[in-house]
């Protein structure tokens, strides 16, 4: 193997680990910060809450709870969030 294949086969396990690290770095995770801007969003359900199912909001899938039974393809308005559960009401 000559110095420039060594050199070029570098590079180009560098680039890829570089990569890699920008990848995995970019995973979309819910911050905990987020659901106090969720309060007065509104969203749809997917699963029916009886209490609880899972929400659609602004492209988000997020474990809610009803007080009452609220049936899936339902508009829904966020009134309250615990860590990553979040209260609705229906509209």
């Amino acid at each position: 193997m000559t110095t420039s294949q060594i050199v070029f086969a570098i590079v180009l396990f560098s680039g890829l680990v570089v990569v890699l690290v920008i990848v995995a770095a970019s995973r979309h995770k819910k911050a905990a910060s987020t659901e106090i801007e969720l309060i007065g969003a509104i969203g749809l359900v997917e699963t029916t809450l009886e209490p609880e199912g899972s929400v659609l909001i602004r492209g988000e899938l997020w474990r809610a709870r009803a007080d009452l039974k609220i049936e899936r393809g339902r508009r829904v308005r966020v009134v309250g969030a615990h860590d990553h559960l979040i209260e609705v009401e229906p509209i």
